[in-house]
């Protein structure tokens, strides 16, 4: 059985709109695209005036050096949103198929099914946020198309270890694909599961420059598949997905000089991290620092919701994610900036003692 199997056939059998960067490359008089042969006046103008490469070669070429893949295997979207989204219109039927997630995670796998018209099933995590693989599988009917699994986890921080994922991606097999969300990565210390990819045609990665590589304002993001996933995925994609600063700042940071510094950034949120768990655990009206491998914790208390109103008030904003499963008294905290943390430490201990 073939992965596309899993696939709509209605998009497997799609013939995808061909642009004029695809249709033809080269050349020095461009009058292919209906573009304006004249740059804007803005700062930085040049060459905007044309269309962006549907998929950037070189960057696609760097990503797959950085990500230990191959050009075929990758797609680059607007962010792993994009990819989220793409996943669910190629593989689920509206009214029909189903994706599988487990809460309290990242809400955009739910929200992208739902405007699909596929239905959401929940596996949620074991009360420790530990990933219930057994219970997960149980979950999976017939009509399961994909199977979302985030580590390191938002909101909670916490890594599957690798065999819970081969586990899966076996048990999934000729069923479902397993999306591997690895947004947070950089911040673990473990090994990518892109190389699960090479044993199961069901398994895909997404990563993104968003989060250790500084580039949120970018999205720029990445899927790693197999190849005919990855063309299935061309079919659907938008003709110009990254506009060309996007792709110019992309290839800045991943330059000698930027993965230099990305280094040395990522270390620093490491000490940052480990100093908070610390200091956190010691502030009065802190219930629980939750471990985590990302670069944020999760944060119980005593009163989760007049701590927000605190932090607000001083200017400082966190994350209540207090409307997530399990998580009704926490508060999500990224790490900032040494002045940034000093700041959050400030303001919680003024209100323990007041």
């Amino acid at each position: 059985m073939s992965v596309l199997d899993l696939a709509r056939p209605d998009i497997r059998s799609l013939a995808p709109y061909s642009s004029a960067r695809m249709e033809a490359q080269g050349g020095t008089v461009l009058l292919n695209a209906n573009e304006s042969s004249r740059p804007p006046n803005v700062p930085g103008g040049e060459g905007l005036n044309r269309y962006p490469d549907p998929q950037p070669r070189v960057l696609v070429e760097t990503l797959a050096e950085l990500y230990g893949s191959t050009a075929d295997r990758l797609l680059v979207t607007r962010g792993s949103d994009e990819a989220i989204d793409l996943l669910v219109r190629a593989f689920c039927r509206a009214g029909q198929d189903a994706v599988v997630v487990s809460p309290p995670t990242f809400g955009m796998y739910a929200v992208c099914a739902r405007i699909q018209g596929a239905s959401v099933i929940e596996s949620p995590l074991q009360p420790s946020g530990a990933l219930d693989a057994d219970a997960l599988l149980a979950a999976v009917t017939p009509t399961t198309k994909l199977v979302f699994v985030c580590t390191p986890n938002n909101p909670t921080g916490n890594l599957v270890p690798r065999d819970v994922l081969v586990h899966l991606a076996s048990a999934l097999a000729d069923r479902a694909i397993l999306v591997v969300d690895e947004a947070y990565a950089e911040f673990s210390g473990a090994p990518s599961e892109v190389t699960l990819i090479d044993e199961y045609d069901n398994v895909a990665v997404l990563r993104t420059l968003s989060k250790a590589w500084s580039l949120a304002g970018a999205r720029v993001g990445t899927l790693v598949a197999r190849a005919e996933v990855i063309g299935l995925l061309r079919r659907i994609i938008p003709p110009y997905p990254l506009p060309s600063p996007c792709v110019d700042a992309a290839l800045g940071a991943l330059s000698y000089e930027g993965r230099r510094l990305q280094r040395h950034h990522v270390q620093e949120v490491l000490g940052e991290r480990a100093r908070m768990l610390v200091e956190l655990s010691r502030v009065p009206g802190v219930r629980e620092v939750l471990p985590s491998h990302a670069n944020f914790l999760a944060v119980r208390f005593d009163d989760a919701a007049g701590t927000y109103r605190r932090l607000l008030a001083a200017g400082v904003v966190v994350r209540d994610i207090t409307r997530y499963p399990g998580l009704g008294d926490a508060l999500r905290i990224t790490v900032g900036t040494g002045n940034e943390n000093d700041r959050v430490l400030a303001v919680l201990r003024a209100g323990a003692a007041a």
